[in-house]
């Protein structure tokens, strides 16, 4: 729990709302904090002909597919889609999959996806297989703004056949199912204006839920971590201190077990700091014998238009060094060149 020994201290400390945003032409914007920009000059045409000869090229030319699908944001990539299969009859991510091989051809594809496609994609591959990846479940779910959450669901009925509660159901049981059904009805708050008043009831609220009772309410737990926004949930874990003698993470830690206690508490993190909460699931992918390399394409791809810059610098300041130089001691080739050109400038 490495992450609450950093963020979580006795007393969680004030957390003030940056601005986060900036004037263009008297018109508030949000900042960009993603480290994917758009092509200038960009030519749907000639990058699909580029495509098309690379692929054709004897022995494959990967370095020029890197060029183009690293260097285009993801609204170009669906351009060059259309145009290549219109010149050529073929689709694109069907001749990538044939030319290329291992974690390149599967970054070279995710990258290809619009984000609900790969969103639906990500949780198709979290259920299907023997044992479910309930990690991955929480972490898209937890993460996904509401008209995300409902895009994905239907790109996921359009793909697939099937509703995406239906498979939730089948796939996980109890209480952890409760919890990705209630993300899944998209109802969470997203106003940036934080309720002093509700923070202190649900405070007590969670309290009587957990720590002062016998059992776990566990309904009270999921209703409140699920629908409150991440700006009130940061003032509420606030207040939950000035009620416990410990802080909310450490009373779910003894509380609760299971995939139930893992939801919620990364919900808590995403809650506290996304960008912190992104940069652990990359850390935890490196540590250790053998590299996750399904978790750094889903994270790289996923954030890289939307705050991947942010990840990157909590990543240094959480371990005391690069994302980039982790990543290359543990990966190599033309995959690694995919990964560093997501982070960005080095």
């Amino acid at each position: 729990m490495a992450f609450f020994k950093k963020f979580f201290k006795d007393v969680v400390p004030d957390k003030k709302p940056k601005d986060d945003t900036v004037t263009v032409k008297e018109k508030p914007k949000p900042k960009y904090y993603g480290t994917v920009t758009p092509y200038p000059n960009f030519n749907a045409s000639s990058d699909a002909s580029v495509l098309q000869s690379a692929i054709k090229s004897k022995g494959v030319d990967e370095d020029v597919i890197i060029a183009v699908l690293v260097k285009r944001n993801n609204e170009q990539r669906q351009k060059i889609k259309a145009v290549y299969e219109a010149s050529t009859g073929k689709r694109l991510d069907n001749d990538l999959k044939q030319a290329l091989r291992s974690d390149l051809e599967d970054v070279s594809l995710a990258l290809l996806m619009t984000p609900a496609q790969f969103n639906a994609y990500l949780l198709r591959k979290a259920t299907k297989r023997l044992g479910t990846d309930e990690g991955a479940l929480t972490e898209i779910l937890a993460t996904r703004s509401n008209q995300e959450i409902q895009e994905i669901k239907r790109v996921f009925k359009e793909e697939y056949k099937t509703e995406l509660e239906d498979v939730i159901k089948s796939e996980t049981s109890g209480d952890f199912t409760k919890a990705l059904l209630s993300m899944l009805q998209a109802k969470k708050d997203e106003s940036t204006e934080v309720d002093l008043e509700l923070a202190r009831k649900d405070a007590k609220v969670l309290f009587e839920a957990g720590e002062n009772t016998k059992g776990v309410d566990v309904n009270t737990f999921i209703n409140i971590l699920t629908t409150r926004s991440d700006l009130q949930l940061s003032k509420t874990f606030q207040e939950y201190a000035r009620v416990s003698d410990i802080t909310l993470p450490k009373a779910l830690i003894m509380e609760l077990k299971g995939d139930i206690e893992d939801c919620l508490i990364d919900i808590v993190k995403c809650a506290w700091n996304k960008p912190a909460f992104f940069a652990e699931k990359l850390h935890l992918a490196m540590k250790g014998p053998g590299t996750r390399e399904h978790v750094l394409n889903r994270v790289l791809v996923s954030r890289s238009e939307i705050d991947l810059q942010k990840i990157v610098v909590e990543y240094r300041a959480m371990y005391g060094r690069s994302l980039q130089d982790d990543i290359k001691n543990e990966t190599k080739g033309h995959y690694l060149q995919v990964l560093l050109g997501l982070c960005g400038p080095y």
